[in-house]
């Protein structure tokens, strides 16, 4: 199989048009948000296809951005996304597309390679010794289709139904837009969340980008207590699904429900625009609690497996050096020096 490169998927139309009407594809494929990692962190985005030529239209492709960290070279389909298909008519091409890709950044010294199934399409590479199995998550999404009441019905009682009707006596207000103000109330409130974490938030210029790229398909929410945000979200949609991306919120507030209030108005603005399906993204197996919270929502859990060249070894520990200066120093940073960590962090990490 000849694979070739398509060197601008940001601009090429090509690669618009094949986003447009694959169905595995999601809103980590589109140019939108390439052009938002690309203005963020300078990621050069490459398509890998077999489709030759300029003015052919395109059979299939796998996206990649290259990262170019303080310690290595990676090549990832794609960064900072929960997850991101071949798009690919058959899996047994996807075989061959990835092993040529891996052969490709060998040969180009792109360095490791990282790819982000939803699917387990790729476990017969595992198996063939040209891939090994990376980081291990679980991805939960939400079923919108039947009506609102099915929808809230299929809630916890306790801690989700109980925390919007709490919400609701105390009075709690929903906005949603993609103003300056909202994205500084979210940036302020996810800073504030990150920080209980041990970590540093994402840059506000990847916020600003990701807005200023993704356009109407990009909204902020924010609950208020009194007119005092307490917790905010940022969601992309892409054709029928509305992806929650990020969140954060005012731990001093959480009694007063704003989480589950905020996300029973984002399933409601969604479902009144058509959208048949909520992503609730990634969680890592070490976060019980965060999986819960989207169980208790009615989401329906599926294993989400990411795989990479070259292979770990058996029983290698991932990196940890991030979680142990968080731990020590991230949480006791003051806003701007914090911030100014985020930013110089993330580019690196991909």
């Amino acid at each position: 199989m000849s694979l070739h490169f398509l060197a601008d998927p940001i601009h090429d139309p090509r690669w618009r048009d094949l986003v447009d009407r694959h169905p595995s594809a999601s809103v980590f494929h589109t140019p939108a948000w390439l052009d938002a990692l690309q203005r963020t962190y300078g990621y050069q985005p490459v398509v890998a296809t077999t489709t030759g030529g300029t003015m052919e239209e395109m059979e299939n492709g796998i996206v990649a951005c290259r990262v170019r960290g303080w310690l290595t070279r990676r090549l990832v389909s794609v960064p900072f996304a929960d997850h991101c298909d071949p798009l690919v008519s058959d899996s047994g091409g996807s075989d061959e597309m990835v092993s040529g890709l891996v052969a490709t950044s060998r040969v180009r010294g792109w360095g490791a390679v990282e790819f982000r199934p939803r699917d387990a399409s790729l476990d017969p590479l595992v198996l063939r010794g040209e891939l090994g199995q990376g980081g291990t998550y679980c991805l939960h999404r939400l079923d919108l289709r039947p009506d609102l009441q099915a929808v809230f019905r299929r809630f916890h009682r306790s801690s989700i139904q109980g925390a919007i009707r709490r919400a609701e006596r105390e009075g709690l207000t929903y906005e949603r837009g993609s103003s300056n103000e909202l994205l500084t109330t979210f940036f302020r409130l996810l800073r504030m969340t990150r920080r209980r974490h041990g970590l540093p938030p994402q840059p506000m210029a990847w916020f600003r980008n990701l807005r200023d790229s993704m356009g109407a398909r990009l909204a902020l929410h924010v609950a208020r207590h009194q007119g005092h945000p307490i917790a905010a979200m940022l969601t992309l949609s892409f054709r029928d699904t509305v992806v929650h991306k990020y969140g954060g919120s005012d731990a001093v507030h959480h009694n007063l429900g704003g989480m589950p209030f905020l996300l029973w108005h984002v399933i409601q603005d969604a479902h009144a625009q058509g959208f048949t399906e909520l992503d609730l993204g990634r969680s890592d197996l070490d976060q019980p609690g965060l999986i819960t919270f989207k169980e208790h929502l009615g989401a329906m859990a599926t294993p989400l497996t990411y795989y990479e060249h070259p292979a770990r070894r058996q029983g290698t520990p991932r990196p940890s050096w991030m979680r142990r200066l968080a731990g020590q120093v991230f949480a006791r940073l003051p806003d701007s020096a914090l911030d100014l960590a985020g930013r110089l962090i993330y580019k690196h990490l991909g």
